[in-house]
């Protein structure tokens, strides 16, 4: 009986289009696997839970600034019960590539916090990245060229944050900070910049890319700089995957933190898909059901 109902849910999710893709196995294109969640749009209004809205701490209201806020289903106004927190950052934008993989760089383009939670139990948050001033979001790296300075990021991030946390029943023992390309190099660029920051984080999943592997324009990106940071993870595990196959970025991830030697609580995983897209985590897969586990052993009370 097990051996048949095993194939019958093999046989039922290929003729819906899905595919669990292993990701130790030849990597797959996103078009190949049917999506089974989709991102709630961000709008204007007021939070509610299972809505996502465009949003802006109260110290910035006369700023360009803005993040996006998603509530679970289960959530309701004045609740006493505390929901874990994901804070996520997005990617650079424009971005686009032979695969048709698209990053506008924005908050409402992130996706990862909304695989990550299926849209329950979880408060998301999408943190913009900051201008020099302060005063809007950009879409490329943090702060303006040529300094790219992470300072009015890492403000933002803090106050709302906290802020969040307060008015919204989010648990601050309970975050989770997760990022896609930039955001993932943000992880530790921004996540672990100071002492104060680092301190924010009960875990972190990486997707695709990681500070110090390579150099980019940005000040401060060289491996020594790196390594300061990273020495402010401690305790702090890490999810780290990237898309392609085992020898290549994950490989050079893995690579670059032996390097290092840094002894910490880290997991590799590879996502079955050759995208550099995080909509990945939208498809049912090997490594997103592994991800999902990891995260809620790793932000269990």
């Amino acid at each position: 009986m097990r051996f048949n109902t095993v194939l019958s849910i093999l046989f039922v999710s290929a003729a819906m289009g899905f595919y669990l893709p292993d990701a130790s196995a030849e990597p797959l294109d996103l078009s190949q696997v049917a999506m089974d969640l989709a991102v709630p749009p961000m709008v204007a209004g007021l939070p509610a839970a299972g809505s996502r809205v465009a949003q802006t701490h109260p110290d910035y209201v006369k700023t360009d600034v803005y993040h996006a806020l998603y509530l679970p289903t289960d959530w309701k106004p004045g609740t006493k019960h505390r929901y874990p927190v994901i804070v996520e950052f997005a990617g650079n934008g424009p971005y686009r590539n032979k695969y048709s993989d698209i990053s506008t760089g924005k908050v409402e383009g992130s996706r990862l916090g909304f695989g990550i939670s299926g849209g329950e139990n979880y408060i998301w948050i999408c943190m913009p990245f900051l201008n020099h001033e302060g005063t809007a979001n950009v879409t490329r790296w943090w702060g303006n060229k040529p300094q790219f300075n992470p300072q009015p990021t890492v403000d933002y991030c803090q106050k709302t944050l906290g802020w969040i946390c307060e008015q919204y029943g989010g648990d601050w023992d309970r975050v989770l900070l997760t990022g896609f390309s930039r955001g993932a190099i943000a992880c530790n660029y921004i996540g672990l910049h100071d002492d104060e920051i680092s301190r924010m984080w009960r875990a972190m999943v990486v997707f695709s890319h990681y500070d110090g592997v390579r150099q980019w324009e940005y000040p401060f990106s060289d491996k020594a700089s790196a390594m300061q940071r990273l020495q402010r993870l401690g305790n702090c595990p890490q999810f780290i995957c990237a898309e392609g196959h085992r020898d290549g970025q994950i490989q050079q991830t893995r690579m670059y933190m032996k390097q290092t030697g840094v002894q910490g609580d880290i997991t590799f995983h590879t996502t079955g898909f050759r995208n550099h897209n995080d909509a990945w985590v939208l498809r049912p897969g090997k490594t997103r059901s592994e991800m999902r586990l990891w995260v809620t052993q790793k932000l269990s009370r």
